[in-house]
Protein backbone atom coordinates (compact mmCIF):
# COMPACT_ATOMS: atom_id res chain seq x y z
CA UNK A 1 0.00 0.00 0.00
CA UNK A 2 1.18 3.57 -1.09
CA UNK A 3 1.30 5.92 1.89
CA UNK A 4 -0.26 9.60 0.99
CA UNK A 5 2.93 11.91 1.29
CA UNK A 6 3.28 14.32 3.63
CA UNK A 7 3.80 17.79 2.73
CA UNK A 8 6.98 19.24 4.63
CA UNK A 9 6.13 21.64 7.54
CA UNK A 10 6.21 25.00 8.17
CA UNK A 11 6.90 26.81 11.13
CA UNK A 12 3.27 28.62 12.25
CA UNK A 13 2.39 32.01 11.72
CA UNK A 14 2.85 33.99 14.98
CA UNK A 15 0.24 36.13 16.13
CA UNK A 16 0.42 40.05 16.32
CA UNK A 17 1.20 41.70 19.90
CA UNK A 18 -1.53 43.21 21.28
CA UNK A 19 -1.19 46.75 20.45
CA UNK A 20 1.05 48.77 22.78
CA UNK A 21 0.18 52.38 23.62
CA UNK A 22 3.19 54.15 22.29
CA UNK A 23 2.98 52.30 19.02
CA UNK A 24 4.64 49.57 16.81
CA UNK A 25 8.15 48.31 18.65
CA UNK A 26 10.78 47.55 15.65
CA UNK A 27 13.76 45.48 15.55
CA UNK A 28 17.01 47.03 12.89
CA UNK A 29 19.73 45.47 11.96
CA UNK A 30 22.47 46.90 9.75
CA UNK A 31 21.32 49.93 10.89
CA UNK A 32 25.09 51.76 10.45
CA UNK A 33 24.84 51.09 6.63
CA UNK A 34 23.58 53.00 4.03
CA UNK A 35 20.06 52.07 3.72
CA UNK A 36 19.93 51.30 7.66
CA UNK A 37 20.74 54.25 8.56
CA UNK A 38 18.02 56.55 6.37
CA UNK A 39 15.62 53.82 8.15
CA UNK A 40 16.53 54.40 11.82
CA UNK A 41 15.68 58.16 10.90
CA UNK A 42 12.50 57.11 9.28
CA UNK A 43 10.93 54.91 12.22
CA UNK A 44 12.20 57.36 14.98
CA UNK A 45 10.69 60.36 12.59
CA UNK A 46 7.37 58.26 12.15
CA UNK A 47 4.20 58.21 14.42
CA UNK A 48 2.58 54.68 15.66
CA UNK A 49 6.73 53.69 15.99
CA UNK A 50 7.68 52.96 19.77
CA UNK A 51 11.08 51.83 20.57
CA UNK A 52 13.49 50.87 17.67
CA UNK A 53 16.37 48.45 18.26
CA UNK A 54 19.07 48.27 16.58
CA UNK A 55 22.20 45.07 16.64
CA UNK A 56 25.25 46.88 15.87
CA UNK A 57 28.65 45.35 16.33
CA UNK A 58 30.38 48.02 18.21
CA UNK A 59 28.70 50.69 20.55
CA UNK A 60 28.04 53.76 18.84
CA UNK A 61 27.52 56.62 20.59
CA UNK A 62 25.24 59.14 18.98
CA UNK A 63 22.97 56.18 19.06
CA UNK A 64 22.59 56.70 22.85
CA UNK A 65 22.00 60.93 22.47
CA UNK A 66 18.53 59.45 20.32
CA UNK A 67 15.41 59.33 22.11
CA UNK A 68 13.56 55.59 21.85
CA UNK A 69 16.52 54.20 19.98
CA UNK A 70 18.05 50.95 22.01
CA UNK A 71 21.40 49.70 20.40
CA UNK A 72 22.11 46.28 21.48
CA UNK A 73 26.01 44.77 20.36
CA UNK A 74 26.42 41.34 18.95
CA UNK A 75 28.69 39.14 17.84
CA UNK A 76 27.29 37.75 14.67
CA UNK A 77 29.66 35.19 14.64
CA UNK A 78 27.94 33.78 17.42
CA UNK A 79 24.47 33.11 18.37
CA UNK A 80 22.35 35.53 18.91
CA UNK A 81 20.90 36.40 22.05
CA UNK A 82 17.54 36.27 23.29
CA UNK A 83 16.13 39.69 21.49
CA UNK A 84 13.18 41.85 23.20
CA UNK A 85 9.84 41.81 22.31
CA UNK A 86 8.93 43.91 19.42
CA UNK A 87 6.46 44.21 15.91
CA UNK A 88 8.50 44.57 13.27
CA UNK A 89 11.54 43.61 11.77
CA UNK A 90 14.07 45.26 9.45
CA UNK A 91 17.15 43.22 7.95
CA UNK A 92 19.65 46.04 5.86
CA UNK A 93 22.57 44.11 6.27
CA UNK A 94 24.97 43.94 3.34
CA UNK A 95 28.26 44.37 1.69
CA UNK A 96 30.45 43.24 -1.25
CA UNK A 97 32.35 40.88 -2.09
CA UNK A 98 35.41 43.65 -2.11
CA UNK A 99 34.92 44.85 1.66
CA UNK A 100 34.15 41.08 2.88
CA UNK A 101 37.71 40.09 1.28
CA UNK A 102 35.83 36.78 -0.06
CA UNK A 103 32.58 34.78 -1.42
CA UNK A 104 32.54 32.75 2.03
CA UNK A 105 32.92 36.13 4.08
CA UNK A 106 30.14 37.74 2.09
CA UNK A 107 28.07 35.06 2.09
CA UNK A 108 28.20 35.14 6.48
CA UNK A 109 27.40 39.05 6.09
CA UNK A 110 24.63 38.66 3.61
CA UNK A 111 23.31 35.35 4.14
CA UNK A 112 24.08 33.93 7.63
CA UNK A 113 24.01 36.98 9.83
CA UNK A 114 20.88 37.87 8.06
CA UNK A 115 19.32 35.08 8.45
CA UNK A 116 19.83 34.59 11.63
CA UNK A 117 18.87 37.72 12.60
CA UNK A 118 15.31 37.48 10.77
CA UNK A 119 14.99 33.96 13.33
CA UNK A 120 15.98 35.70 16.43
CA UNK A 121 13.10 38.68 15.44
CA UNK A 122 10.59 36.31 14.41
CA UNK A 123 11.54 34.60 18.44
CA UNK A 124 11.10 37.70 19.90
CA UNK A 125 7.49 38.24 18.20
CA UNK A 126 8.01 40.14 15.25
CA UNK A 127 5.23 39.31 12.99
CA UNK A 128 6.07 41.76 9.75
CA UNK A 129 9.39 41.46 7.84
CA UNK A 130 11.43 44.07 5.48
CA UNK A 131 14.61 42.70 3.90
CA UNK A 132 16.65 44.85 1.74
CA UNK A 133 17.79 42.37 -1.22
CA UNK A 134 18.91 43.64 -4.57
CA UNK A 135 18.08 43.90 -7.99
CA UNK A 136 18.57 40.60 -10.12
CA UNK A 137 18.20 38.53 -6.29
CA UNK A 138 17.24 34.58 -7.27
CA UNK A 139 18.16 31.41 -5.86
CA UNK A 140 19.40 29.96 -9.14
CA UNK A 141 21.60 32.52 -10.91
CA UNK A 142 24.61 31.80 -11.41
CA UNK A 143 26.17 34.94 -10.49
CA UNK A 144 27.40 34.66 -6.76
CA UNK A 145 26.02 37.86 -5.84
CA UNK A 146 22.49 37.14 -7.30
CA UNK A 147 22.39 33.74 -5.98
CA UNK A 148 23.02 34.84 -2.08
CA UNK A 149 20.48 37.06 -2.27
CA UNK A 150 18.17 34.93 -3.73
CA UNK A 151 18.52 32.46 -1.40
CA UNK A 152 18.81 34.43 1.72
CA UNK A 153 14.74 35.70 0.44
CA UNK A 154 13.40 32.05 0.08
CA UNK A 155 14.82 31.14 3.43
CA UNK A 156 12.94 33.95 5.55
CA UNK A 157 10.13 33.21 3.82
CA UNK A 158 10.32 29.88 5.68
CA UNK A 159 10.37 31.48 9.17
CA UNK A 160 6.50 32.37 9.86
CA UNK A 161 6.31 35.40 9.53
CA UNK A 162 2.66 37.10 8.83
CA UNK A 163 4.54 38.93 6.17
CA UNK A 164 7.61 39.58 4.24
CA UNK A 165 8.89 42.64 2.18
CA UNK A 166 11.19 42.01 0.33
CA UNK A 167 12.80 45.26 -1.68
CA UNK A 168 14.97 44.92 -4.92
CA UNK A 169 16.73 48.92 -5.03
CA UNK A 170 18.85 49.54 -8.39
CA UNK A 171 22.30 50.85 -7.64
CA UNK A 172 21.84 53.28 -4.25
CA UNK A 173 22.74 56.79 -3.97
CA UNK A 174 23.88 57.87 -0.64
CA UNK A 175 27.00 59.76 1.02
CA UNK A 176 28.80 56.36 2.44
CA UNK A 177 31.76 58.38 3.02
CA UNK A 178 29.67 60.65 5.82
CA UNK A 179 29.37 56.57 7.22
CA UNK A 180 32.83 55.73 7.45
CA UNK A 181 32.24 53.26 4.57
CA UNK A 182 33.96 53.28 1.40
CA UNK A 183 32.49 54.40 -1.45
CA UNK A 184 31.57 51.41 -4.24
CA UNK A 185 32.69 51.76 -7.82
CA UNK A 186 29.54 50.97 -9.08
CA UNK A 187 27.20 53.22 -7.62
CA UNK A 188 29.98 55.99 -7.99
CA UNK A 189 29.44 55.94 -11.89
CA UNK A 190 25.28 55.64 -11.07
CA UNK A 191 25.75 58.78 -9.23
CA UNK A 192 28.28 60.64 -12.09
CA UNK A 193 25.00 59.31 -14.38
CA UNK A 194 21.74 59.98 -12.81
CA UNK A 195 21.45 63.85 -13.36
CA UNK A 196 22.07 63.74 -17.49
CA UNK A 197 21.09 59.95 -18.34
CA UNK A 198 17.54 60.07 -15.61
CA UNK A 199 14.97 60.40 -17.70
CA UNK A 200 16.57 58.01 -20.39
CA UNK A 201 16.91 55.26 -17.64
CA UNK A 202 14.04 52.65 -17.42
CA UNK A 203 12.49 53.45 -13.79
CA UNK A 204 13.80 49.38 -12.80
CA UNK A 205 17.09 50.38 -13.17
CA UNK A 206 17.34 53.39 -12.56
CA UNK A 207 19.62 54.47 -9.47
CA UNK A 208 17.73 55.30 -5.88
CA UNK A 209 18.15 57.29 -3.17
CA UNK A 210 18.96 55.15 -0.19
CA UNK A 211 16.63 57.37 1.54
CA UNK A 212 13.86 56.71 -0.93
CA UNK A 213 14.55 52.63 -0.10
CA UNK A 214 14.32 53.10 3.59
CA UNK A 215 11.42 55.05 3.27
CA UNK A 216 9.52 52.32 1.03
CA UNK A 217 10.29 49.95 3.03
CA UNK A 218 9.22 51.11 6.50
CA UNK A 219 5.82 52.30 4.40
CA UNK A 220 5.53 48.80 2.72
CA UNK A 221 5.85 47.20 6.38
CA UNK A 222 3.59 49.63 7.96
CA UNK A 223 0.48 49.76 5.73
CA UNK A 224 0.72 45.76 5.13
CA UNK A 225 -2.94 44.60 6.19
CA UNK A 226 -2.92 41.11 4.74
CA UNK A 227 -0.39 38.04 5.15
CA UNK A 228 2.19 37.28 2.53
CA UNK A 229 5.33 37.29 0.38
CA UNK A 230 5.99 40.99 -1.39
CA UNK A 231 8.42 42.05 -3.58
CA UNK A 232 9.64 45.51 -4.21
CA UNK A 233 10.66 46.33 -7.42
CA UNK A 234 12.98 49.08 -7.70
CA UNK A 235 10.58 51.64 -9.12
CA UNK A 236 7.77 50.32 -7.12
CA UNK A 237 9.92 51.45 -4.30
CA UNK A 238 10.60 54.77 -6.46
CA UNK A 239 6.95 55.19 -5.90
CA UNK A 240 6.09 54.33 -2.52
CA UNK A 241 9.23 55.99 -1.18
CA UNK A 242 8.79 59.88 -2.26
CA UNK A 243 8.98 62.43 0.26
CA UNK A 244 4.79 62.76 1.70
Amino acid sequence: MTLPMTPPMTPPILQPRPASARGRDAWVAGGTGLVGRALLDALLAASGVGVVHVLVRSRRPEFDERQRLRQHVVDYTQPLPALPPADDAFCCLGTTIKVAGSQAAFRAVDFEAALAFARAARAAGATRLGVVSALGADAASRVFYNRVKGELEQAVQTLGFASVHLARPSLLLGDRAALGQPTRVGERIGAALQAPLHWLLPASVRPIAARTVALALMRAVHQCERPGVFTLSSDALQRLGRPA
